[in-house]
């Protein structure tokens, strides 16, 4: 596991808020933000596929898309994504497009997870693009977060 720094806790909590701001609309609570080379906010997502009917709408592509948004660039050179939940193979795949050289996240996804549970496209050698990745930020409290709300929907589920 590389190096954490103070910084991917402090963007974990920006992560953390988006997440739970995803509560409001029912969707998954995942929260994401692209963290430019001079360590501003440069997009923020969360998961929006119940609010949007999006079916690609994962917190990570809302903010992959912002941040793009704000540079003007498709590329996001020098950025940093922090994201809640280990990103499955459809974000890897826009992190690797996007060039995205780092990702941080703080709870696995055993079931779906592609960077380096299920999967591991971040860092497919056969790809152009490798990313750095960071996990286990945080790695409680997002996963508290997602138990949380599973826990309640499989509660009213059973009612």
């Amino acid at each position: 596991m590389d190096f954490i720094t103070p910084s991917h806790d402090a963007w974990m909590g920006m992560a953390l808020d988006q997440a739970r701001a995803a509560l409001a609309t029912s969707d998954v609570p995942i929260g994401a933000v692209v963290i430019g080379p001079g360590g501003e906010v440069l997009g923020t997502g969360r998961n929006e596929r119940e609010a949007t009917g999006d079916p690609t709408a994962h917190a990570e592509v809302v903010a992959i898309r912002e941040a793009a948004a704000a540079l003007g660039e498709w590329r996001l050179a020098g950025c940093t994504l922090v994201v809640t939940l280990e990103p499955c193979a459809m974000c890897a795949g826009a992190i690797v497009l996007a060039r995205v050289p780092r990702v941080v996240f703080g709870a696995w996804d055993e079931k779906a997870g592609a960077s380096g549970s299920v999967f591991d496209i971040l860092r497919e050698p056969r790809l152009n693009h490798w990313v750095e990745v960071f996990p286990g930020v945080r790695e409680a409290e997002c996963a508290d977060l997602l138990r949380s709300f599973f826990g309640s929907r499989r509660i009213a589920g059973s009612t």
